[in-house]
């Protein structure tokens, strides 16, 4: 067995604690705050800042970093609530896009603030400008090395 080190399991030990604790503390503060969960939060933050406030529902699952069945339940839920439609693409019928309404679009102007100030309290501002995009870049790293690209709308 390839045993971590001592420094390894220094570094592993603190990142698996923030792995935990750091999704569970941003959820409580929307929960709380807003009454919607974290992914909730990103399915509607993620459609806030696409082109026309739409994407195609399969962009809207890797902006989310979500398989199409989870996220799907939460659209429904979502669509529930008058915060987001499902509409079929238009040119091409076989795609379906997800919209942001108005009362979705007021729902995200009304939870952001407090949301950024969470994830600045929590992760931003206690690392130096450095150290936030070095952690930035070793998170790519690491996403890519399974095969996986965070995407953000509007940007390559």
């Amino acid at each position: 067995m390839n045993w971590l080190s001592d420094e390894q399991q220094a570094a592993w030990r603190p990142f698996v604690a923030l792995l935990i604790r750091l999704p569970a503390l941003l959820d409580a503060q929307l929960q709380q705050d807003a009454g919607i969960s974290h992914f909730d939060y990103l399915v509607l933050s993620g459609l806030s800042e696409a082109p026309d406030r739409t994407l195609r529902m399969s962009e809207l699952a890797a902006t989310a970093s979500s398989s199409m069945s989870r996220l799907s339940h939460v659209v429904s839920r979502l669509e529930a609530k008058g915060w987001v439609r499902r509409e079929p693409r238009p040119g091409d019928g076989r795609f379906i896009n997800a919209v942001l309404t108005e009362a979705g679009w007021q729902k995200v102007v009304q939870t952001a603030p407090g949301h950024v100030a969470e994830v600045r309290k929590l992760l931003v501002d206690t690392l130096t400008e450095e150290e936030f995009t070095a952690l930035g870049g070793i998170t790519e790293k690491v996403l890519a090395a399974q095969g996986i690209k965070v995407t953000i709308p509007n940007q390559p």
